[in-house]
């Protein structure tokens, strides 16, 4: 019998955008469980899904305890990280923060506007080194949590935590016994979006609506996101902060 491998972390942070209790928060807890000592759990009491790095400046926001280290926000993924790094955890930091696991990939252009990789990169800014967690479906009846469940602490245990770093790992929508590999890749660029608006009146006549997004991410390059979930791989992406456009940048400079 092979003995258990001792834990990386005396202390991870767990967070999420689909809210405290979505199922793969459940899902985070056991995969991260072999790898620290004590598992925190900081995330939104409600769904929070797209709502990019937003952080709550217009109110307050309050903190309920849901068991021991247990913690709903009723805020932003963002906003649980700051609560958790500069008010439940202040005295003793995190020396990680995970993030996920997202109920659908963060590839491609959708990287911008996750809650799940944005509170990745606000760990990132606190200068806690952070991990965003996503599981590619097809059918969302039938998401395979599964896969990320066992394949998360091999790959925290292959790529650590380098200072301050994000990596942005998506897994494919496969059994585990089905993943292929595990590739490092760059984000896909973006594909085409379509914004739409559908107005409707509710019953005293009012005017409300709702906003509808149809992305098309295109294929992807071998070598990006998009690429490596299609040959059924493990995606690990660095993310960093730099949004130049060198090309453009070149052109503009002469």
């Amino acid at each position: 019998m092979q003995a258990p491998t001792a834990p990386l972390f005396t202390r991870a942070l767990l967070t999420n955008d689909d809210g405290i209790d979505a199922p793969g928060m459940a899902a985070l807890i056991e995969a991260v469980t072999p790898l620290a000592v004590e598992v925190w759990v900081v995330a939104p009491e409600h769904d929070q899904s797209g709502v990019s790095r937003a952080i709550s400046l217009h109110g307050p926001l309050r903190v309920l305890e849901r068991g021991p280290r247990r913690f709903a926000v009723t805020g932003t993924p963002s906003d649980c990280v700051v609560i958790g790094l500069s008010h439940i955890l202040k005295d003793n930091p995190p020396d990680i923060v995970f993030s996920g696991i997202n109920r659908g990939a963060n590839i491609g252009e959708e990287v911008g506007y996750s809650g799940t990789v944005s509170a990745a990169i606000m760990a990132r800014l606190c200068g806690v080194p952070a991990y965003a967690v996503s599981q590619a479906w097809r059918d969302r009846r039938n998401v395979r949590w599964k896969t990320a469940i066992s394949g998360l602490e091999a790959i925290v245990r292959r790529f650590g935590t380098a200072p301050a770093s994000v990596l942005n790992v998506n897994f494919p929508d496969v059994d585990p016994e089905e993943v292929t590999g595990v590739s490092v890749t760059r984000q896909a660029p973006p594909g085409s979006m379509v914004m739409g608006v559908e107005s409707r009146e509710d019953t005293r006549g009012f005017p409300y609506h709702w906003l509808s997004i149809r992305r098309h991410p295109g294929q992807g390059a071998d070598d990006t996101d998009i690429g490596a979930l299609r040959r059924r791989e493990i995606s690990v992406t660095p993310i960093g902060f730099d949004m130049t456009d060198h090309a453009l940048l070149a052109s503009l400079r002469g």
